[in-house]
């Protein structure tokens, strides 16, 4: 069977890959050229590319279990397998930039027999005899028997052929800069990214390989004042006043290796295989990863839920001999029963932190924001054995559910989820008028 691939990033490779070691033969389309040899890797259209990330256990499970080599690949890259103290080893998750994870899987993707790479963009699928047949790349058909669109949450690809998604932005906005430890400076290994919520804002550390790590400071969308927190002497200035993030961005300790990063267009969204009618518009065509589902990043699902769909498609399609309408509808229910969900679960945590860091209080009569249940777990700690899975994405939002009350009744006793104890908003943004008395990187 001929499939082409649509998007050159983690989930598109992890299935071309998979497909071609069945005896496919796949061409993956990616308007980005790859990796060169040596110097930096620009990685066209994917605004999070150089963004901090940290990869879940999840992801770990489906390479381990699909591409091993691969995954070795990465570790020898650089690639630091990472477990929380105390916690079994099945929650090893990964410390790494996006720019070394995705060398080593281009690197894997050209040794691949039966894998070509084209560099081009993909206009829009062709259908013959109503169901796909190719793909038109740069004006030139390229034949296909399947066609998997994993062109991530900026792509266009086959828009025409289902409903608009749901949701939209989430409201946060964030700014991060790349650090390296100078010599004689220990990287701090966690199993975890760190996060402090302060008032009316966030602040998070992403430890990664090669001795680097990102410091992230989060902000809603729409607080204007810390919006010059993107220039390098404005976030400097801010970070040094933060006292859980301060550590990390010392300049005796750690060299900025990158300007402020700045992380906008940030959604939560949703959008099925169907088309208008509920049907699946051209059958051979599916959908993958954020062109299914897109949620705030900072909370580090995106990679886990695409390989996930991967995963299930690609077990769908092991027996496509049967009719390949009836695996895109069999696809939709399963995204429908494990991808949705975390996508509404995201869009009332975000909706509800923006309304306590505007000064909001919580709805205790509402539904409980995951967070704050799992945040109430340090008050009643009968709430853990729910939330623990839920935060290593080892269960669904819904495991929440059987403790909600218990979290409400948390709340009822006047406790709330503690503020990190740091600079006001107001601070911050007089940090950024300051006169600049750092240099820039």
């Amino acid at each position: 069977m001929r499939a082409v691939v649509v998007g050159g990033g983690p989930v598109g490779m992890f299935c071309a890959m998979a497909l071609a070691r069945r005896g496919d033969e796949v061409i993956v389309v990616d308007r980005d050229p790859g990796p060169p040899a040596s110097g930096r890797w620009a990685r066209r259209g994917v605004m999070q590319f150089r963004l901090p990330h940290f990869f879940r256990p999840i992801v770990r499970q489906a390479m381990t279990g699909t591409l091993p080599d691969v995954w070795d690949a990465v570790l020898a890259a650089g690639g630091v397998e990472a477990c929380p103290p105390g916690f079994p080893e099945a929650m090893t998750g990964l410390e790494c930039r996006r720019s070394t994870f995705e060398r080593a899987v281009w690197a894997a993707a050209r040794r691949e027999p039966r894998l070509a790479l084209r560099t081009g963009h993909a206009d829009r699928p062709v259908t013959r005899r109503g169901r796909v047949s190719g793909v038109v790349v740069d004006g030139q058909s390229v034949d296909a028997d399947l066609v998997i669109a994993a062109g991530g949450r900026a792509s266009r690809f086959a828009d025409d052929t289902r409903p608009p998604a749901e949701g939209g932005t989430c409201g946060f906005s964030y700014m991060a800069r790349m650090y390296r430890a100078r010599p004689g400076t220990e990287l701090a290994r966690r199993g975890l990214p760190m996060g402090w919520l302060y008032r009316h804002y966030q602040v998070m550390v992403f430890p990664q390989d090669d001795r680097t790590l990102s410091a992230l400071i989060v902000r809603p969308t729409a607080d204007e004042a810390l919006a010059p927190l993107r220039y390098n002497h404005c976030f400097e200035a801010a970070a040094s006043l933060i006292p859980e993030l301060a550590p990390w961005t010392d300049p005796d300790r750690f060299e900025p290796v990158t300007d402020v990063m700045a992380g906008g267009g940030l959604t939560n969204t949703y959008r099925g295989q169907l088309g208008e009618q509920g049907r699946v518009a051209i059958p051979g065509l599916f959908f993958a990863g954020d062109a299914v589902c897109t949620t705030y990043p900072a909370a580090g699902r995106g990679v886990s839920l695409g390989l996930r769909q991967a995963q299930a498609l690609l077990g769908l399609l092991a027996g496509r001999r049967a009719d390949l309408r009836d695996v895109a509808e069999q696809f939709d229910a399963w995204c429908t029963a494990n991808i949705r969900p975390w996508y509404e679960d995201h869009r009332h945590w975000d909706a509800t932190l923006l309304h306590r860091l505007g000064g909001g209080d919580i709805d205790i009569e509402a539904r409980i924001p995951s967070d704050v249940v799992c945040a109430a777990a340090e008050v009643d700690p009968s709430i853990w054995p729910a939330a623990g899975p839920f935060l290593a994405m080892q269960a669904l939002p819904s495991a929440l559910d059987p403790v909600r009350d218990k979290a409400r009744a948390v709340l009822r006793t006047g406790w709330r989820p503690p503020y990190t104890p740091g600079p006001s908003r107001g601070e911050l943004a007089d940090a950024c008028l300051q006169p600049q008395d750092r240099s820039a990187a």
